[in-house]
């Protein structure tokens, strides 16, 4: 016989805009792509190139965020308990790391175009950077609106992605103005070294957001002190400890806590009270709560110091 295991939550995302906005960038992004790849081949012109390599990664991104809310849709199982909602967060790591990557290729590269110049095609570079201009504030647009109806990190990564193509168009195009003007070649790595320091910052903060999930910190938005000062001031509580917050995927966050309760307080409208706390005030709706008593429960010496304090 099967064993069912209830969940008062599902554990699952149901992201019904932002697969809606992904598709839609993929396939532009897989387009366009294609598009500057052959204009970078044809203009020798690094700074297309590099924007060109940042556009495959941006492929490949969208793919993995793709891949990363289907996932999450997956209920869980009696080895996943948590469901599948953590690769959410992994596909923004591994996409956080792709753009420091591709950042620092591109810096490599322009350092090496700086020693030994090539020429540049300007006609076939700037019509291509104003066609990708056009192609990165439609996609940045897009999913600028779909960030403020579901918050996702997949979605804030690719963002910057297209952030940083959008600033990669520019600057394409005042690389080949300036350098019609000016006969300056070195322009074209210069603009693409800059290109790729605004590439590496949108990664390392990505990374960094990815990195926090990971590691189980406690969210920007809580106040963990707050959070225990508020469950303490409940009826019959006298003690919280072991409080862990964390979250397992964006806008999905879990807590446990133990608690010291008077000893004629019935346990189960304690953790009632403190569950109806962190989902009206807090939003937290999956909370796992401990209750206990140093004269039942040992806690060594931190126990002994409540008995004596409370005598």
């Amino acid at each position: 016989m099967k064993n069912y295991d209830y969940h008062h939550l599902d554990h699952v995302k149901e992201q019904h805009t932002s697969k809606k906005t992904l598709w839609i960038t993929l396939l532009l992004t897989l387009f366009f792509t294609i598009v500057e790849v052959a204009g970078g081949l044809i203009s020798h012109s690094l700074a297309l190139l590099s924007d060109s390599a940042h556009m495959i990664s941006d492929v490949l991104a969208l793919g993995l965020s793709m891949a990363a809310i289907y996932m999450a849709t997956r209920k869980p199982n009696r080895k996943y308990t948590f469901g599948f909602l953590r690769f959410e967060i992994i596909a923004s790591f591994l996409n956080g790391l792709a753009l420091a990557v591709i950042a620092l290729g591109i810096f490599v590269e322009g350092i090496q175009r700086m020693i030994h110049p090539v020429d540049v095609k300007l006609p076939t570079m700037l019509t291509i950077a104003v066609i990708g201009l056009i192609v990165n504030i439609v996609l940045t647009v897009v999913l600028s609106r779909s960030m403020r109806e579901e918050e996702n990190l997949n979605v804030k990564s690719a963002l910057w992605h297209f952030l940083g193509d959008l600033l990669s168009s520019v600057g394409i195009i005042v690389s080949a103005v300036l350098i019609h003007f000016t006969g300056y070649q070195f322009l074209d790595p210069l603009i693409s070294m800059v290109i790729g320091g605004i590439i590496f910052t949108g990664g390392a903060k990505i990374i960094r957001e990815s990195y926090l999930v990971l590691m189980e910190s406690v969210p920007d938005k809580f106040d963990l002190d707050a959070i225990r000062k508020d469950i303490r001031a409940l009826e019959g509580i006298e003690d919280v400890h072991e409080l862990h917050l964390w979250s397992v995927s964006t806008e999905h966050y879990s807590l446990t806590a133990h608690v010291f309760i008077r000893k004629d307080m019935q346990p189960f409208y304690v953790i009632s009270a403190i569950n109806a706390l962190l989902q009206e005030k807090y939003g937290i709706a999956h909370s796992t709560i401990q209750i206990e008593h140093p004269s039942i429960h040992d806690h060594g010496e931190y126990g002994q110091r409540f008995l004596l304090k409370h005598a």
